[in-house]
């Protein structure tokens, strides 16, 4: 019934419009029931500047895109109408959304910190932990859309951490994510680098890959330093 909807209102002549602002509600009122008014607003902000990353790096690479959609407890996506023809285009469109996203964890933590709110400073905590946990390397994580561009086969090391996080904290979201990781990660186990197919997708030149690898490795840093910072600050600041 809900997919039959989401159908029935893309088809409207403001159908995208309608969409994202519809699922972004639904995700609002969902998130305030469990979280509070406040916190489940930042929330969905920041996942929508994360996915509004995509959606600009898609239309910059002239892209046919769709607005984006919202699933409560399950994030936001932006439907790709037209595939990337090269593994650059991909990991563009891809390292835009984490960017981003990154950038608006950082405003709402320069924030946090101006005005003494710990509301803000746990909204600033979920986003550079989200887009942390989404660059990880396995695909269809933004990490493994990036990190492609090196090889494929770099799947096979980021499965394992996706499966020890699922161990450890487990997750309906981590699960529904590791199952769709399951068929690229069998992908990337059987990835032939000089097929026809993977010559013409994958390959890059070096200068690319080179700086692609550092972004990557740079923003996933920054991340890692940064959840653990605020996090910390949350464990010894006062409650709500």
């Amino acid at each position: 019934m809900i997919k039959l909807l989401l159908l029935l209102v893309g088809g409207l002549k403001f159908g995208p419009l309608l969409l994202t602002g519809g699922t972004m509600l639904l995700s609002l009122v969902t998130y305030a029931f469990f979280l509070g008014w406040g916190y489940a607003a930042g929330f969905v902000g920041l996942l929508l500047v994360h996915e509004m990353g995509h959606y600009i790096a898609a239309k910059r690479r002239g892209l046919k895109v769709g607005a984006p959609t919202f699933i409560p407890f399950v994030g936001a996506w932006i439907q790709l109408k037209q595939q990337p023809m090269d593994v650059e285009t991909e990991a563009y469109v891809a390292f835009a959304g984490p960017f981003l996203g990154t950038l608006g964890a950082f405003a709402v933590y320069f924030w946090a910190r101006e005005v003494d709110s710990r509301l803000l400073l746990a909204v600033a905590y979920s986003g550079f932990f989200l887009n942390l946990l989404n660059l990880l390397p396995v695909s269809p994580l933004d990490g493994g859309r990036i990190t492609a561009i090196l090889s494929p086969r770099i799947w096979l090391l980021g499965a394992p951490i996706m499966l020890g996080l699922l161990l450890y904290r487990p997750s309906p979201v981590l699960l529904l994510v590791a199952l769709f990781a399951a068929p690229q990660v069998l992908k990337a186990w059987r990835h032939d680098p000089n097929s026809p197919e993977a010559q013409a997708y994958y390959n890059a030149p070096l200068d690319a890959r080179i700086e692609y690898g550092v972004l990557y490795l740079g923003l996933t840093a920054l991340l890692a330093i940064m959840t653990y910072s605020v996090h910390g600050m949350l464990e010894g600041s006062r409650p709500f």
